[in-house]
């Protein structure tokens, strides 16, 4: 009797022994297997491969992820699975000898009955500006150096690492601005001082087809394809490559895509020098099968206002990112912390969204992580037409107007929710991979 107790301590103390082998081991694969590479990392592990310099030397050769662990800027952690749009179409006398988008007109409605009841015109900067609210650095330029540093200052606080540049070709312009291209490097310079990434927004322009598009993705990847802040996205597939939001790609019928973005082409870009990751923006629901058959590789929302489309209402998400998933597509839902264009679109009334002191922004970014999305995009940093922006904004009263503002908050508040839920993102992403 008493030798089998002995042996039956024998096998239980074995037992604990190899039990207490497999943690150790466990662990140790933890930090060293890959998979930590994909979990945000401590401050105190990270090394001078994170620096701008050793990710220079390593671009397109797998280094740039699209949802690696955070990298560090000056203001703190930043995030590359977090976008955020941006737009560089600001003018004023002093850099640029006249405002530009500030005096932005206001848009008639398409009815000539509805459009009779609303004022027309334009804007008369300073006082009066195109935005229900007022910028904390006046109506400023984009080309203005102090304002291009505060901007990619306040994105970094934001944790949003990759800010995604609205683009037209050289010497085109939006119907109120004018050309910007040649701004670009100055930008990624900025981004680059920063630890951002750039990704470009290719907006619709007159005759836009996939050959123009074509020749876009070139243009852009030969003249900026070298620099650090250039963003490339991880694909599952271990490759490394550039990612372009295409704004109304339903304005092109996904054949056409189809011979740009599919592998049998007559234009195809899939494993070439200009091949990248291209998203497409979901409106109605029938899009989403139109951007699976055209060769993307995923899909947007864009709009700030739930409700104000398909792909923009919270309550589709999830079915679309299992569409997404079903199809082996990005999804990208877009949020954002309001939205208010009445500067602009005086009688657009029924899309304003309250932005209820933040509460309207985390229920939109609660309904985006929900839906475990790969990238999470802001809409927007600084659209001020529409009333989207996240950048610093000031009360403001003149003879005329009084401007909306973030009170009883200071203006950094929508940065600060922004930093938290970017946070928030990339700890629930950890969960998501057990």
């Amino acid at each position: 009797m008493g030798r089998l107790r002995r042996r039956a301590c024998v096998a239980l103390f074995l037992f604990t022994l190899f039990i207490f082998g497999a943690m150790m081991a466990l662990r140790t694969l933890k930090s060293g297997d890959g998979f930590s590479d994909l979990l945000p990392d401590a401050p105190e592990r990270r090394s001078a491969s994170s620096s701008p310099a050793h990710r220079r030397s390593n671009a397109g050769a797998g280094a740039e992820a699209g949802a690696g662990p955070p990298n560090v800027g000056p203001e703190g952690n930043i995030f590359d699975d977090v976008h955020i749009f941006y737009y560089a179409w600001y003018g004023s006398p002093k850099a640029d000898g006249k405002f530009v988008h500030w005096d932005h007109v206001l848009v008639p409605h398409w009815d000539p009955k509805i459009a009779s009841s609303y004022p027309r015109g334009r804007h008369v900067p300073p006082e009066d500006i195109g935005s229900s609210f007022y910028p904390e650095l006046g109506p400023y330029s984009s080309r203005d150096p102090a304002v291009l540093e505060s901007h990619m200052e306040q994105i970094a606080a934001s944790a949003a690492g990759v800010l995604v540049l609205s683009w037209y070709p050289p010497g085109v312009a939006d119907d109120n601005g004018e050309p910007t291209e040649d701004f670009v490097p100055a930008v990624l310079d900025a981004a680059y001082r920063h630890n951002l990434k750039v990704a470009f927004h290719l907006q619709p322009y007159r005759e836009r087809d996939e050959q123009s598009v074509l020749e876009n993705v070139k243009y852009i990847i030969d003249r900026y394809g070298d620099h650090a802040a250039f963003y490339r996205h991880a694909s599952t597939a271990g490759k490394s490559l550039p990612l372009f939001y295409i704004y109304d790609s339903y304005l092109t019928a996904p054949e056409s895509w189809s011979r740009l973005l599919t592998a049998g082409g007559a234009r195809s870009l899939r494993g070439s020098a200009y091949d990248g990751v291209f998203v497409a923006l979901v409106v109605e629901e029938r899009h989403k099968r139109d951007i699976a058959s055209a060769g993307f590789d995923g899909m947007y929302t864009y709009f700030a206002a739930n409700g104000f489309s398909f792909g923009s209402s919270h309550q589709n998400w999830k079915a679309l990112k299992a569409f997404c998933d079903d199809n082996r597509l990005l999804f990208v839902p877009c949020v954002g912390p309001g939205y208010a264009d009445a500067s602009v679109r005086p009688w657009n009334g029924h899309s304003a969204r309250n932005r209820v002191n933040g509460r309207y922004y985390e229920t939109s970014l609660r309904a985006a992580l929900d839906a475990r999305p790969d990238v999470l995009a802001v809409t927007s940093f600084n659209e001020w037409h529409e009333g989207t922006q996240i950048e610093r904004a000031v009360p403001k009263k003149t003879g005329a107007r009084v401007y909306l503002d973030y009170r009883p908050h200071e203006p950094n508040h929508y940065l600060e929710l922004t930093r938290r839920w970017a946070e928030e993102f990339n700890k629930e992403k950890e969960t998501w991979l057990l």
